[in-house]
């Protein structure tokens, strides 16, 4: 989810897609502004927790070759003790990309795959709606979010959790409408990245996860990091997942996504990140690693060539820039695109490579600015886009050696008004609605199964008093039905920490039967992984009773 890629999640300071991630985290009122104090690391990242509501942070910051700062601050859980330190593992989401961008640039290296091969080279059944892209689609168009897909298009095949394998979530981009032209525009996806991880895998012979394992945590000294929540369970420095529900941040279930991984899958610490930083720094050279050469002088062990590690920090897709608020307008960039598993980036003059992550529960950024040799990363076991931008900024402006701003203050403002906003736009959209309307047909005519070519079947049932609406392969994705005004109902979803509550609209044949149905998110904060609107729902036929006469 969220997603949560991307970049995580509000597009506040750079006016661009989100990534993939749950609904923000929306904060209260920011105080008046004080001076603000000499840049001091743990009161920066307790004073972000306390503004934005965020249970446990960690930070990692190399600069130079050096690890500057592993550290941890907050609790793993709330009510309970157990601190966050730089070992804590955290779901780290779409920053999962990188490590199969990377995976793959070790393919190409070896030989293996060609950035321009086509993906039915690799994959001879993989299909997309139309046959043109279908072919001419490459490795590279995987990972660059330019196939014509809309923004977070078929994310309901993996998220929340489903029941559909990595194979059936392949084999439905077939059903999936484009929403643009091949490679006219940027919009961020995660079912293609699934893709590239499947290729991952066919060329290792084993699961992804295991290929990353062996292939780039193992020689990098990962030892803590894991590629699924299964490898989590029973180690005890791991951090818990928070969502807000009804508005407080409480502990929820961690969700697992085994048949997403590609796009996502990575849990990992401080520590970790800063190796895996250091080495795309070095441009995949491992640091203080030395293997024999031919001439009997030592070599440098690299896990990619430089030529690959500049190919993923290429411009392939540019991004539109939109105004960020008066307020933010330091951080709007002069060129904005996307290259291989990073968004890519300029900030005050300087070429960032970066990527957000979210998943329920945990968000989580990673900014390397590689002209000044800087890595900074951000985990958070909360749902706060603002967090991870503020500090992000703060940050880079002190490891920059910048004039300091107070982000904090600034992007706490911003988020509270956009959030007035929204609310203040759904109270008028329910206050101009009909009251008095009625459904045009009796309740249990709304009653039955209904199917969606990419998604599959959901089903409404009268259940005790209520109507229920369950996603067949989606358990959590059960709630209530209660009536808006005419055809349209609104879903309440029984997780109210999704966040997600979604409009269910139905249209009339002329003899009165249902011809469809429709879906769209209530808020606009809704995460995009929630592709509700994506969905286009047909009454399945019931066969008729036979006649007991014959």
């Amino acid at each position: 989810m969220k997603h949560i890629a991307a970049a995580v999640v509000l597009a506040l300071c750079a006016g661009a897609q989100a990534d993939p991630g749950p609904a923000p985290a929306v904060p209260a009122p920011a105080a008046a502004a004080a001076p603000l104090a000499a840049f001091d690391l743990e009161a920066d990242v307790l004073r972000t927790m306390k503004t934005f509501d965020v249970p446990g942070i960690a930070i990692a910051v190399v600069k130079d070759g050096k690890v500057i700062a592993t550290r941890g601050f907050g609790v793993r859980e709330l009510g309970k003790p157990a601190p966050v330190d730089g070992a804590t593992v955290f779901e780290v989401a779409s920053n999962s990309k990188a490590f199969t961008a990377a995976a793959l640039a070790m393919l190409v290296d070896e030989g293996k795959l060609s950035w321009n091969d086509p993906v039915t080279r690799h994959l001879p059944d993989f299909q997309m709606y139309d046959a043109y892209v279908t072919h001419a689609m490459t490795v590279r168009d995987l990972l660059t979010h330019r196939s014509g897909l809309g923004l977070g298009a078929g994310d309901l095949l993996w998220w929340p959790t489903t029941k559909f394998t990595t194979d059936e979530i392949i084999e439905r981009l077939r059903y999936i409408r484009p929403a643009t032209s091949f490679r006219d525009s940027y919009a961020y996806d995660n079912l293609l990245y699934i893709v590239a991880g499947k290729i991952i895998a066919q060329k290792a012979g084993k699961p992804w996860g295991d290929a990353i394992r062996e292939r780039i945590l193992k020689p990098l000294g990962m030892d803590a990091t894991t590629t699924s929540l299964a490898e989590n369970a029973g180690r005890a420095n791991v951090s818990g997942p928070h969502s807000k529900i009804d508005g407080k941040v409480a502990l929820v279930r961690a969700l697992p996504v085994h048949n997403a991984v590609g796009a996502v899958g990575i849990n990992t610490n401080a520590e970790d990140m800063a190796r895996w930083m250091t080495l795309l720094l070095d441009g995949g050279q491992i640091a203080g690693a030395v293997k024999p050469g031919k001439d009997g002088k030592g070599e440098d062990v690299r896990l990619f060539s430089a030529k690959q590690a500049a190919e993923m920090w290429t411009a392939h897709t540019p991004i539109r820039i939109s105004e960020p608020k008066p307020a933010l307008a330091a951080t709007k960039p002069n060129f904005f695109a996307y290259g291989l598993g990073f968004q890519l980036r300029d900030y005050k003059g300087l070429k960032l490579a970066q990527h957000g992550g979210a998943l329920q529960g945990f968000y989580s950024k990673v900014v390397l600015v590689p002209d000044a040799k800087l890595g900074i990363a951000i985990l958070t076991n909360a749902e706060s886009g603002g967090a991870l931008n503020a500090l992000q900024y703060r940050l880079l402006d002190q490891y920059l050696g910048l004039a300091p701003t107070d982000w904090i203050k600034l992007v706490s403002d911003v988020e509270h008004e956009a959030h007035a906003k929204e609310l203040a736009r759904q109270k008028d959209k329910t206050t101009a609605r009909m009251v008095a309307s009625k459904p045009s047909l009796p309740l249990a005519s709304y009653d039955g199964e209904y199917t969606d070519p990419w998604y599959g079947s959901v089903t409404i049932n009268k259940e005790g008093a209520r109507r229920v609406m369950r996603f067949s392969k989606t358990p959590d994705l059960t709630g209530e039905l209660e009536h808006f005004q005419h055809d349209t109902f609104i879903v309440r979803w029984k997780e109210r920490n999704f966040n997600a509550d979604a409009y269910v609209s139905f249209s009339l044949n002329p003899d009165g039967s249902i011809e469809r149905m429709k879906m769209a998110p209530v808020s606009k904060e809704t995460d995009f992984s929630y592709d509700f609107a994506d969905l286009l729902f047909t009454p399945v036929k019931q066969d008729a009773p036979a006649d007991k006469g014959k």
